[in-house]
């Protein structure tokens, strides 16, 4: 959800699409001729849907309790083919290009240059209409929330998708605001009668007393002062750039309070950041393999304890959700700057459903669709269902009060339980919903208020970039220019962590944003965003 988007492939098939579209279609349903839809149906019928899920869950989501119950209330079944997220855009791709389409893809991952070359190749349908006559559930959401149909609306004015809306706190208490909490080890402070750092030069001397100290007892020099995983959302370093200026956040992209929008990786105070991670480097005090991690060794040494000080989301799914690690306030730089930089990420995505143009029962299959903006299924499509006797269940359903209601996790990383039960597909959750449909996950409200009491006072900026729809044009000019500049600006950002150049290859560096395209880029990303103000 957090970088820059154009799926794999899409430029490849886009030669292909027109033929393939036209070809002879086997995937999708037959024409039911079914009008005036309602549900339950009186004889089941069968749409035909891709989607993708996390290996940890059922291979057939048939097999999930969430769908048993959207089949016996609609009468409706999904003969999916499902793939594990690590093949599904090249699965979905091929199929795309084959011209071999189903119904409709579900957790379709397109960004906006997917959305707007199929819609122009006559892949996918523009569903405005269906949303206005067979959707209320979504429609109401719109209504009340009409800053989201901005947003879901192309610069053609069609709708091409439906999105996933989570709602979880509003600006900068919103609780995407930051993704890569700084977690310390605080068992390891108190052991060695250390306080909480309050600037950048106490955290280095904290991090040289775990390397030296034994902290863990063990006898042994086995300890990770300090660890992350570069360039990867929320187990990036970047929270640590706010103490030299403007700060960092997954996108590079800030926008200043008086409406600039400014790459951060260009700005001068980027540089001391980086500086600074190369001198703590130097030191043995960063974890060697930061710069080549991946998911797996990451989870295994944190689950071990082995780390003084890393980032991540929630250090449950990390170290547990214990009191051996602490979140750390942010720290001030050398010349007493202390900022929190805002990511400009929300809990909307655009692209998670499109119909194809190969769907014969538009009507039926946009009322089904819109079941899982039914607010209580939407909360069940986010989060896990309950009544579930094979899983452990992230909800009760208290019936009196017709709300479901957070059950304890008792240990469990909140995201694998969600991985195996939920449907992350298309939904809305408002913040409206909280206390009369649903309560807020305990992980979440426990984020929540650590954003309000510990970052959200030292937030300087108060405008963050917004999510603009760009024209293919656009895209086309933002994707080729992105392509290498943002590979270029995370090489060097790694390169120099290690080698301690920055310094020395910044003019050239500057140079070489500029030979990329960075003036163009700030020109359509500036453009972008005074259209959006308007």
């Amino acid at each position: 959800m957090k970088h820059v988007k154009r799926a794999i492939g899409t430029a490849a098939i886009a030669a292909v699409l027109l033929s393939g579209c036209t070809s002879k279609n086997v995937s999708s349903s037959e024409d039911y001729e079914l009008k005036d839809v309602s549900f339950p149906l009186k004889e089941e019928v069968t749409l035909k849907f891709i989607t993708q899920s996390s290996p940890l869950a059922p291979k057939d989501p048939n097999d999930k309790l969430i769908y048993k119950r959207l089949e016996e209330k609609t009468g409706v079944q999904i003969q999916w083919k499902n793939y594990t997220n690590d093949v599904f855009a090249e699965k979905r791709n091929l199929a795309m290009a084959s011209g071999d389409l189903p119904d409709a893809i579900m957790d379709a991952g397109y960004g906006d240059y997917d959305l707007l070359k199929l819609a122009k190749d006559g892949a996918i349908i523009p569903v405005e209409d269906l949303i206005e006559k067979h959707m209320p559930n979504l429609k109401k959401v719109l209504d009340s929330s009409p800053e989201y149909k901005a947003m879901m609306t192309a610069p053609d004015g069609h709708i091409y998708s439906f999105p996933w809306i989570e709602e979880l706190g509003t600006g900068k208490e919103n609780i995407h605001s930051v993704d890569d909490f700084p977690w310390i080890n605080v068992e390891w402070l108190n052991k060695l009668g250390l306080k909480m750092p309050s600037n950048t030069e106490e955290l280095k001397n904290v991090l040289v007393a775990f390397k030296t100290q034994d902290p863990n007892g063990n006898g042994k020099a086995d300890e990770i002062p300090m660890s992350f995983i570069i360039n990867h959302g929320g187990e990036d370093p970047a929270f640590l750039f706010g103490a030299f200026g403007l700060g960092d956040n997954w996108d590079h992209t800030v926008v200043s309070n008086e409406g600039k929008v400014i790459l951060t990786a260009a700005e001068e105070g980027y540089k001391d950041a980086i500086m600074y991670f190369s001198d703590l480097y130097k030191e043995g005090l960063i974890d060697v393999e930061a710069f080549e991690h991946d998911w797996n060794t990451y989870l295994a040494k944190g689950k071990d304890e082995r780390y003084g000080m890393y980032f991540t989301w929630d250090k449950a799914n990390i170290t547990g959700m214990n009191d051996k690690y602490d979140l750390m306030s942010p720290v001030a730089g050398p010349d007493g700057n202390v900022n929190v930089a805002r990511t400009n990420g929300m809990g909307f995505d655009r692209g998670r459903m499109v119909i194809t143009s190969s769907n014969k029962n538009l009507e039926l299959t946009a009322k089904w669709i819109d079941q899982l903006y039914d607010p209580l299924q939407s909360v069940q499509n986010n989060w896990g269902t309950y009544g579930d006797d094979k899983q452990q269940n992230i909800f009760e359903y208290d019936e009196s009060a017709n709300m479901l209601k957070h059950l304890p996790l008792e240990g469990a990383a909140p995201v694998e339980v969600r991985q195996k039960t939920s449907v992350n597909g298309p939904l809305a959750i408002l913040d409206e919903y909280y206390g009369s449909v649903t309560t807020k996950p305990d992980d979440a409200a426990w984020r929540l208020d650590l954003m309000k009491d510990v970052m959200v006072p030292h937030m300087k900026a108060e405008n963050t970039y917004p999510k603009v729809f760009f024209s293919i044009e656009e895209l086309d000019k933002l994707s080729s220019i992105e392509t290498d500049l943002f590979a270029y600006i995370n090489r060097k950002r790694a390169e120099w962590m290690t080698n301690g150049k920055a310094e020395a290859e910044w003019k050239e560096y500057l140079a070489e944003l500029d030979r990329l395209g960075l003036q163009e880029w700030l020109e359509i990303k500036q453009t972008g965003y005074d259209r959006n103000q308007q």
